[in-house]
């Protein structure tokens, strides 16, 4: 199957030029998802997470039911404010000012193996600032993943851990 004939490119969204890829059309195609997460799981697996971290918002689509698809945990990392109890953040630089990410400070364990993931690969910046986050909470991150990476924008260059991805866009 062509996951590719699932995801919908919308112009312009956004803002004017950039191209969004909606992965609603994938989620909401029973077989195509189930299929997106059995291979999100053959090439997670490798990687002997005991931990799958996903990041707000649609990291969270494809972390959680890959977490369990694997039997595995799943950790969430949010914007500010947002999770209860002590967090431990993490302030990263983005294109025009900062943004922020958040973990609950207990939520991993010194050494446990994390892989974090996240929907689509960008410019990298905050998958990079996630891989650092749970590294500052004493994870071991021996890669990363997303369903889709916008390859033009190199940010499998700004990380530091392999970078696994379902689908490739070149332009």
């Amino acid at each position: 199957m062509d996951l590719k004939d699932h995801i919908r490119g919308i112009p312009d969204f956004p803002k004017p030029g950039i191209l969004f890829y909606d992965i609603s059309t994938l989620l909401r195609h029973g077989s195509a998802w189930r299929t997106a997460m059995a291979r999100m799981a053959d090439i997670i697996r490798p990687h002997q997470p005991q931990v799958l971290a996903g990041i707000e918002s649609r990291g969270f689509l494809v972390a959680a039911p890959l977490a369990l698809e694997l039997g595995l945990g799943f950790v969430m990392l949010r914007k500010p404010r947002k999770l209860p109890g002590l967090t431990i953040g993490l302030s990263y630089a983005l294109e025009y000012g900062t943004d922020r990410i958040e973990m609950q400070a207990d939520a991993v364990q010194p050494g446990q193996r994390v892989v974090l993931l996240d929907d689509l690969l960008a410019t990298g910046g905050t998958m990079a600032a996630g891989i650092s986050l749970l590294r500052q909470a004493g994870a071991v991150v021996p890669c990363a993943a997303a369903l889709i990476e916008l390859t033009f924008l190199g940010g499998r260059g700004r990380l530091d851990v392999p970078f696994e991805a379902l689908i490739q866009y070149d332009d």
